[in-house]
């Protein structure tokens, strides 16, 4: 029997969408707003979803408690209330688009979750325009 379970966080970040290899008017027409040389920000949702079989000592499939800690301790402590471009290692080479970030996420999770557990990651920078990632 599976079940997921679901944690949901919050963050704010600032970032800009831009590739260096484009001219400025390319990087303006295709990021438009979110090309802003001076950033922007937004006030990310991030949830973790967790998949696996119920542990019949518990009644838990992963204690949530232990997942508030490694998202607030490896995700929030390096994301939150910072500026995605410049000061964190893993935006600098890389675009930090929400499917960027997602993608990220899901890679630092990954290495300290069980592999048992299927992990899913859907970040919403909006609460219009979210994605979602897996690993697949």
């Amino acid at each position: 029997m599976k079940v997921s379970v679901y944690r949901k966080e919050h963050f704010n970040a600032a970032h800009r969408l831009h590739n260096p290899e484009w001219s400025d008017e390319q990087n303006q027409s295709v990021f438009g707003k979110c090309n802003n040389p001076h950033f922007h920000g937004h006030n990310y949702e991030l949830i973790v979803k967790l998949r696996g079989e119920v542990d019949p000592r518990t009644g838990y499939v992963y204690d949530m408690k232990v997942l508030s800690d490694l998202i607030k301790e490896h995700v929030l402590r390096k994301l939150d209330h910072k500026n995605l471009n410049l000061d964190t290692d893993e935006f600098k080479e890389l675009n930090p688009t929400a499917e960027n970030i997602a993608v990220v996420v899901w890679n630092i999770l990954r290495e300290k979750i069980d592999r048992k557990f299927e992990l899913t990651i859907r970040l919403y920078e909006t609460e219009r325009n979210f994605v979602e990632y897996d690993g697949n």
